[in-house]
């Protein structure tokens, strides 16, 4: 094999962001597995761990299901694409799903992985809930991500989104869940992905939920996307005749891989795109040790619009996540439960209105 040229790859990093070429290669040693956020550990010089980039073991956890359960893996196909994906129907929905929630995993990592990071297997057996875990190919990606960074897979319609909605679609009709049910959520790639579902298919999803994710239309190709993770983001928030979809965002203060400026724009497109007048609860507080601000924003009419969750000391990493998971910091909160706590509470609103 031909030896990497890392002097070639700083170079070309450089020309992405100049001025944050030693930052950046940090960043994507992190995308791989080599230098994760969460674990605490002291990272190795990253050009020497990049050169070992193709020798790091693959494994794969597994999240297994309890007696009365099913969890398979299937394929879905649509004019737009395919994509494979494993789908949880817990033992508790034997008499109806009280809802879907499709959850889309980070860069490098697998769906199976992503199930057993987040723990939402075990919260779908509480709340009767179906959990589909698609899986990006490495056909489509090399390193997994979703593409959110191309123009091609940021409108409705086309690409990675037509068939997320699809497949999202597919399941829930199998299983007589309707769209105020049905909801999005994500890690990094996977939350900005799971950003631009909720703002091309509002009729699909009824919320989102984006942990360590990007706002639609920050980036066009792959230097836009790394400046955009270093935090060149920018302060106008697009507004416009937009519906918002209801989101709840979960962003770490110590996340050196996505910038937070990315999350506050996600919370500003979310507000601009909502009624002029909304109500802003602030809560401040922590969960073994660890602190974090709740910010609250609702309609005039009380309609939740968005929750806000920044998490001192959280880095690049699922908050409350399982340790047999990648890219997860057990310390919480726990961003899956709130996150199924925000989608159930939506839910309950749009079956009273």
């Amino acid at each position: 094999m031909k030896p990497l040229d890392l002097g070639a790859l700083r170079r070309v990093i450089a020309d992405a962001c100049p001025g944050n070429a030693n930052d950046l290669v940090r960043r994507t040693l992190a995308r791989h597995g080599l230098a994760a956020e969460g674990s605490g550990t002291a990272a190795e010089d990253p050009l020497s761990a990049f050169s070992r980039l193709r020798e790091k073991p693959s494994t794969t956890p597994t999240a297994r299901p309890i007696p009365g359960a099913r969890f398979d893996a299937r394929s879905f196909t649509c004019a737009a694409g395919g994509r494979d994906y494993l789908i949880y129907i817990p033992a508790s929905a034997k008499d109806g799903a009280t809802g879907l929630i499709m959850m889309l995993h980070g860069c490098t990592q697998t769906h199976a992985d992503f199930a057993v990071g987040t723990g939402m297997n075990t919260l779908a057996e509480q709340h009767r809930l179906i959990v589909v875990y698609p899986q990006q190919s490495r056909g489509d990606n090399a390193q997994s991500c979703w593409n959110w960074f191309s123009p091609g897979d940021q409108r409705r319609g086309k690409g990675e989104p037509a068939i997320l909605a699809g497949l999202a679609t597919e399941i829930a009709r199998s299983h007589d869940i309707p769209p105020s049910r049905t909801f999005v959520a994500g890690l990094s790639a996977g939350a900005a992905m799971a950003v631009i579902l909720g703002e091309t298919y509002a009729d699909v999803f009824a919320a989102v939920g984006s942990h360590s994710g990007l706002p639609l239309g920050i980036a066009r190709d792959v230097p836009s996307a790394f400046a955009a993770m270093a935090g060149s983001v920018g302060n106008a928030a697009r507004g416009g005749d937009r519906c918002p979809t209801p989101t709840i965002i979960f962003q770490g203060s110590a996340d050196h891989t996505v910038h937070g400026s990315n999350a506050d724009r996600i919370a500003a497109d979310i507000i601009a795109a909502g009624p002029e007048q909304t109500f802003l609860d602030r809560i401040s507080d922590q969960t073994n040790g660890r602190s974090f601000v709740r910010e609250i924003t609702t309609t005039s009419d009380g309609a939740m619009l968005l929750e806000y969750w920044q998490v001192e000391g959280l880095g690049h990493a699922w908050s409350g996540g399982e340790p047999a998971g990648s890219y997860t910091d057990p310390k919480g909160p726990n961003a899956s439960a709130e996150m199924v706590r925000f989608f159930l509470n939506l839910g309950e609103e749009n079956a009273g209105s």
